[in-house]
């Protein structure tokens, strides 16, 4: 019996590349005859014509499910929801720009046949702009103090995971998702298989400043307390720093009574402690807010429209083997 595959992409400003992207996983599944597949598009509020040319795909065939959430959620929310329609056996992430080469898909699955449960995509060169790359090496850098990645493995937006991961990730009810976080809690049985990285068929990435640090800080604050314990030390390594300088200070006062108090050195100290506090107070209540904002049941994501999400994955398979 063939394995089900289902392909999850997030969309945002991609009414010009998406069904370029199906097309390829299209020609791309056609070569491997002991799977099927579906595709599950979710369009996370793009300000374009993106869901429409979703909504015509899913008119046009009923292996392809839409949906479009009420607002923009995130890639990672994006995910979230796209894994909840997903019935494969295997499912497979990737990019809506063309970026990720859908073609190479292939690789992904025989990774996962050799026994592992997750498989990313790794770029030799990758095509991003120079921003995006130092972003990339930023959040690398997080998930590696953070959450313990090991140090040889690659992550990407391109990747394989077996059902059981999946599954295990939907039981995150939480707002604030971060699949990366979700995937290592989960599973260390991960390996890289190397692909080709293009160029952007057409636009300019959606990730800005602003929603990069929000990533970095869902990673930190949902998946790790180690900020918290990086506080507490510098905490007290400050508190010990200012006790020997008290030491110091009294002793040189009693070696000689003429050395002047300096009031620069005193401003110095006060406005470094003041901003570590400041600092350590403000990382609490990072995770204070999240706690509470938790607590309100606040959603994940919110789902505005659907199109063939009703459909079961035995029919699936049968209209993807059609040609």
């Amino acid at each position: 019996m063939s394995k089900l595959v289902s392909f999850v992409i997030p969309c945002y400003r991609s009414a010009q590349t998406i069904r370029n992207v199906v097309k390829e996983i299209d020609a791309a599944m056609g070569e491997l005859s002991a799977y099927t597949y579906e595709i599950v598009l979710v369009n996370d509020c793009s300000p374009d014509d993106t869901y429409e040319v979703i909504r015509g795909l899913c008119k046009e065939r009923n292996d392809i499910c839409g949906i479009s959430l009420a607002k923009n959620f995130g890639q990672h929310a994006a995910l979230m929801a796209g894994f909840h329609y997903a019935h494969g056996d295997v499912v497979i992430c990737l990019d809506d720009d063309g970026q990720t080469p859908a073609a190479e898909a292939g690789k992904l699955l025989a990774k996962i046949e050799e026994g592992y449960d997750v498989v990313y995509a790794k770029y030799a060169q990758k095509r991003h702009s120079g921003f995006r790359n130092f972003g990339s090496k930023l959040n690398e850098l997080m998930v590696r103090v953070m959450l313990g990645k090991p140090k040889e493995l690659y992550l990407s937006s391109y990747f394989a995971a077996r059902r059981f991961v999946v599954e295990e990730m939907l039981r995150y009810k939480n707002p604030y998702p971060y699949v990366i976080g979700l995937v290592l809690r989960t599973t260390r049985n991960i390996t890289n298989v190397e692909v080709t990285h293009r160029e952007r068929e057409a636009g300019t990435s959606g990730y800005t400043i602003g929603k990069l640090l929000s990533l970095w800080l869902n990673g930190f604050t949902a998946f790790s307390i180690k900020p918290l314990r990086i506080a507490t030390t510098l905490g007290f390594l400050t508190a010990c720093a200012g006790f020997l300088y008290g030491v110091y200070t009294v002793i040189k006062k009693f070696v000689n009574p003429n050395v002047p108090v300096g009031y620069s050195a005193l401003m110095a100290a006060l406005v470094f402690l003041g901003g570590m506090i400041m600092l350590m107070l403000g990382l609490i209540g990072e995770y204070v807010g999240r706690v509470y904002i938790s607590l309100n049941n606040s959603p994940q994501y919110v789902i505005r429209e659907k199109v063939n999400a009703d459909f079961d994955a035995e029919s699936s398979a049968e209209n993807a083997n059609e040609p």
